[in-house]
This record gives C-alpha cells, sequence and structure tokens, in this order.
C-alpha cells in the first residue's frame, strides 16, 4: 500500500481519520501508533521480519536513549552511544549490502531518526522521551516513514505532546498539498518513467545523441516528481494529523551551483549528514584541508547509503569533487557571472549524475555517456527520438514549468492581490485545480500497471 494506491486514497485514509479524529485527544498518539504498524504491516506483507524489525529497533532505542543519558561519565557515554549507533547501523548494512536479503520498507530512514535521536541526547539538545507510545509514534509515524523527511525529535516534540484539535483549515490545506504530490507521481513522474523505460528497451550502445539527452531528462523529471511529489504528500498528511513536517525540497533543478542544489534537493538527507556526520567530523572548523576531508567522507557516505553499487559511490564521490573545486576557487566564479552559466553548469553536473545513479552497469553507463555525447557513431538525427520529443511535447512542457517557481509566485501574486477579478480567479483556482487533478491522478493510477515510488528501494 503506497500513498498513490486506491487502496490508501479511498480506504485506508479516510478510515483512519475517521478513527484518529474521534479518538481523545490524550489517546491520539495511540491511534497514530498503531495505525501506522498497520500501513506499515500492510507493505511488508511479504516480508514480515520487517515488521519485527522496526518494531525491536524502536523498543531498544527507547531503551538506550533513557540508558545513554543516565550516563555521566563522559568517556563511558561516548563509548556507549559508539556501540549504540554501530548496532543499529549493522543491520541497516547487514539487509542492504547483502545479495541474499531484501530490503526493509524505509529501514535507511528510520535508522537515520533513530541514531539522530541518540546523537541529540549524546549532545544535550534534547531530553530522551519516556513514554513508549509517544516514542514510537514519532519513529513509525506513517506519512513520513518509508521516505522521510527525516525529521528530528525537537521539531516534533511540542506536537507529539499537544492535543492537536482537529482544524478544518489543516484539513483543507493539508489535502491540497497531498493531492499536489498525488499529481505530480501519476501525471508526471510515472509518464516520464514509462518514457525513461522506452529509452532503455532500445539498448543504451543503439541509441542518438537526442534520444540520450531525452532519456536522461525524462530520468530526472522522473525521479524529481517522484521523490519530491511524494514529500508533498507527506508533509500534507502530516499537516492533516496535525504536524508541521519540514519543506524537503525547493526547486533544485534552478540551482546555480552544486552546493546550492544540495540546499534544495532532499532537503532533509543533507541536514542529517551536516548536522551527524560533517559537523562532528570538524566542519569547516580546523583549517581547509581538514574541511575538503569532511566532504570528501560525507559525499562517500551519502553515495554508500543509496546502496551497495559502485555507480553509488561513484556518484557520491562525483558530487564531492565538484564541491570540492566550489570550495577552492569555482564558488567565488560563479558568484561573479551571470546566474545563468552557473545554472548551466550546474544542471550539466546533475543530468551526467543521474546517469550514474540510474545505471548500474560500468557497460551501460559507459555506453550512454558516449551516447550523451555523440562518441558511439551513431548519427545526431533519429526518427525515433523525433517522435518520442512529439509524442511527450505537452508533457514536457509542462515539466519544465513545474520545475519553476512560476506557478508559486503567481498564486502569491493573485492570493496577495487587492483587485476583485485577481481574488476571484485565486478563489476559484484555489477550489477547481484540486478536484481536477485529483480526478486526473485518480484516472491514471487505475490506468497503470505500475506504480512504485523511486526512492522505496534506498
Amino acid at each position: 500500500m503506497v500513498f498513490s494506491s486506491l487502496n490508501f486514497i479511498f480506504i485506508f485514509l479516510p478510515l483512519f481519520l475517521f478513527a484518529y479524529y474521534v479518538t481523545p485527544a490524550a489517546f491520539r498518539n495511540s491511534t497514530l501508533f498503531a495505525g501506522s504498524i498497520l500501513f506499515y504491516a500492510a507493505g511488508v506483507i511479504k516480508q514480515p521480519y520487517a515488521l519485527f524489525l522496526l518494531m525491536v529497533l524502536t523498543y531498544l532505542n527507547y531503551v538506550f536513549g533513557i540508558r545513554l543519558y543516565q550516563i555521566h561519565n563522559p568517556r563511558k557515554k561516548k563509548l556507549f552511544l559508539t556501540k549504540v549507533i554501530f548496532f543499529d547501523f549493522l543491520w541497516l548494512f547487514l539487509f542492504k549490502y547483502s545479495r541474499h536479503l531484501s530490503l526493509p520498507l524505509g529501514i535507511s530512514f528510520y535508522t537515520f531518526q533513530l541514531t539522530a535521536y541518540l546523537f541529540d541526547i549524546y549532545y544535550g539538545r534534547i531530553l530522551p522521551e519516556r513514554d513508549f507510545v509517544t516514542f514510537g509514534t514519532y519513529i513509525s509515524m506513517f506519512p513520513k516513514l518509508i521516505s522521510g523527511p527525516i525529521t528530528p525529535y525537537e521539531m516534533l516534540r511540542r506536537q507529539l505532546h499537544s492535543a492537536r484539535r482537529f482544524l478544518p483549515e489543516n484539513l483543507a490545506e493539508g489535502m491540497k498539498l497531498f493531492i499536489r504530490g498525488l499529481g505530480l507521481k501519476a501525471i508526471l513522474a510515472n509518464q516520464f518513467g514509462s518514457l525513461w523505460a522506452n529509452v532503455g528497451t532500445i539498448g543504451y550502445e543503439s541509441i542518438s545523441t537526442p534520444l540520450a539527452w531525452l532519456g536522461i531528462y525524462a530520468y530526472s523529471f522522473q525521479i524529481y516528481f517522484d521523490f519530491s511529489g511524494y514529500s508533498d504528500m507527506a508533509i500534507g498528511l502530516g499537516a492533516v494529523l496535525g504536524f508541521h513536517f519540514p519543506e524537503n525540497f525547493n526547486y533544485p533543478y534552478i540551482a546555480a551551483s552544486v552546493k546550492d542544489f544540495w540546499h534544495r534537493w532532499h532537503i532533509s538527507l543533507s541536514t542529517w549528514f551536516k548536522e551527524y556526520v560533517y559537523i562532528p567530523l570538524g566542519g569547516n572548523r580546523k583549517g581547509l584541508p581538514r574541511q575538503l576531508f569532511n566532504i570528501l567522507v560525507v559525499w562517500m557516505l551519502t553515495g554508500i547509503w543509496h546502496g551497495a553499487g559502485w555507480n553509488f559511490l561513484f556518484w557520491g564521490l562525483w558530487f564531492a569533487f565538484f564541491l570540492i573545486l566550489e570550495k577552492l576557487f569555482l564558488g567565488d566564479i560563479l558568484e561573479s557571472v551571470p546566474k545563468v552559466f552557473g545554472r548551466i553548469y550546474t544542471l550539466a553536473v546533475v543530468l551526467i549524475s543521474w546517469v550514474f545513479f540510474a545505471l548500474e552497469s560500468p557497460g551501460e553507463i559507459l555506453a550512454y555517456l558516449q551516447a550523451m555525447f555523440g562518441m558511439n557513431g551513431i548519427g545526431p538525427v533519429n526518427s525515433l527520438a523525433m517522435f518520442l520529443c512529439n509524442e511527450y511535447l505537452v508533457l514536457l512542457v509542462i515539466a519544465l514549468v513545474a520545475c519553476l517557481p512560476l506557478g508559486s509566485r503567481l498564486v502569491h501574486a493573485l492570493k496577495s492581490s487587492k483587485t476583485g477579478p485577481a481574488m476571484a480567479l485565486y478563489r476559484l483556482g484555489e477550489k477547481v485545480i484540486p478536484a481536477v487533478l485529483l480526478l486526473l491522478s485518480v484516472a491514471y493510477i487505475v490506468d497503470a500497471s505500475y506504480n512504485p515510488f523511486l526512492y522505496f528501494r534506498f
């Protein structure tokens, strides 16, 4: 069961919301905890060990957090934290990098939340949660359990302990955001996934340069709308339940540097690595050589986090290389030239990175890069590329507009306008657009034979 399934939209979600809001405020965490476990169990029905692992790790880390707080000797406290972090990541590495075990759904994300919780107790940022149901709700909350956003406990602590009254405006705003994310997933991401799959069926060694670029643009749109759509749905569901989750995407394809891109893409993951790896390693406090080393370590780990294949490690090192260049001299150059040059450079770096990310075989990666740069001996003119461009032209234009902040600026302008026509147009769009998006999304979901979220496999 995924957010973009009919079972979730029309059965699980309405029934759960009814149960959640008829439950007395003091027991809503219990309802949310139970509903989240039910949601997760439905998703891992073929992996019964996954639910067991989630519950065991949740309980053990609840106990570990209390014990960590009770240790006052700095050396013993650090040793205990080290052992617990090793224990938590042992399970992640065991499943993620084993060729014989399937990856439990969401393990990468909830492991990061568990370890962040322990680090924050160690550094004195938070007190341990003494109520297991509240802690279990924080870890297993179904809107963010599978693919984030990775949310620090301190950010949700007060909300977890509040009454969270039913507010119609929260329901309305949350569902609008959920429907927007659903539209990005069902209408855009899935269609670009089909285009990317079509390119793959041809064979990467046989594609022309235009088709190679069309294919990698398709994958870039697919992964962006897939993951940002999921994040919008998660944040929207959180709002419906009375929680505020952090923004996870901020128009990354308009970034003017690689550093800027990672301030906009998967923000919660970048923040986690900054807070719990980069800064503890010394950040930028120990001189330039150490700072460059820290960047290298962070991006090696970021690549490894995404998967066991060498391509993910190379993907991480690819970004580390350009981030180091920007730290040394390239960042100053980019700031001194018009932003358009920085955006072209960043987009090129990111598009090439998606080749490493999407393809695992070195032979496939090399063949695809050769095709992108006209080095495979196939002419630039290709009838199939022209056909696919024409077929997907409207979708490509819509995707391009959706990647830019034009829509949000237009909505803001209409909303803040004092004129009658502008306000009337805003109110009409506020009611009509979500309804149309929902109908179109449901139609696409009914027609789709395959409807996964890409980041579920990480």
